[in-house]
């Protein structure tokens, strides 16, 4: 049976993903296709470019222990400077270049184009202008991925292809239905729900994601409507913001329990397909 991954959006939810990659390398079982939207994507392209799932996770693991490194690698990645806010032509000094970003953070092991991977990918981005979903499956992986995890306001857009690109999670934050080539579809669902310790009015950037992740929810849950895949996972992440990296350990614990989950469904799967 060619299995086909679908890896969701979520922010920092999404380093949930690592479990599941952990799991079909236990269980032996490689994807024939991976499709990825931000998070997922970023994800998703390491582990076809032949990451394993622990190696993921001690990477990750190993990045997020040391927060003045990351944050001191963020600032080379800023769009503008904060002394732009007085220029007569203001810039953004929070906003972060994406495919900076990716260069400096993401392992040696990731080539530089699409057709250099080991597993076939796809990375969900969103045309700004057109309004509509564009597949990234050809070319350079940086600009796909950079351009799927283009947060609106937070990561600058991307240009190409003539167009300009924002996050994939804005039009589809789970893309199962690009899994083409598999007859069984696994999809990991990362927007979360709303968190426990809520109370009060939130601040400019937990509104902001917030509102994201609402919106990001509801899309999904209008998709399931007409389509699911053969596995869904939900992951229990909803403790975590969705930029909560430095709690990247806390995350997997967390989520540690949908191993069982996938094997269990996974053996029922193949089970019925005997």
């Amino acid at each position: 049976m060619k299995i086909g991954l679908a890896l969701g959006a979520g922010g920092a939810r999404g380093l949930a993903h690592i479990i599941v990659l952990e799991t079909l390398d236990e269980l032996g079982l490689k994807p024939v296709q991976i499709t990825g939207t931000s998070m997922g994507a970023i994800i998703g392209a390491c582990y076809a470019a032949g990451m394993s799932g622990k190696d993921l996770r001690r990477y990750t693991l190993d990045l997020f222990r040391d927060r003045a490194k990351v944050m001191g690698a963020l600032l080379q990645t800023r769009v503008g400077k904060f002394a732009d806010l007085f220029s007569r032509n203001p810039g953004n000094p929070a906003m972060i270049d994406g495919e900076k970003m990716l260069d400096l953070f993401w392992p040696d092991q990731v080539p530089d184009r699409f057709d250099e991977l080991a597993i076939p990918f796809r990375a969900i981005a969103t045309d700004f202008f057109g309004r509509k979903v564009r597949v990234f499956d050809e070319g350079a992986l940086v600009t796909g991925v950079a351009a799927s995890m283009a947060i609106p306001g937070l990561v600058r857009p991307i240009s190409a292809g003539g167009a300009v690109m924002v996050d994939g999670a804005v039009v589809n934050p789970l893309p199962f239905e690009y899994l083409d080539k598999a007859d069984l579809k696994i999809g990991v669902e990362v927007t979360g729900g709303p968190r426990a310790d809520t109370i009060g009015v939130p601040e400019a950037f937990e509104a902001l994601f917030g509102s994201s992740q609402i919106m990001m929810g509801a899309i999904v849950q209008e998709k399931l409507k007409n389509a699911r895949p053969d596995i869904l996972l939900f992951p229990p992440i909803d403790d975590f913001a969705v930029l909560d990296f430095f709690r990247a350990k806390e995350i997997l614990d967390a989520s540690a329990g949908i191993a069982d989950e996938l094997k269990h469904a996974l053996d029922a799967a193949l089970t019925a397909s005997r």
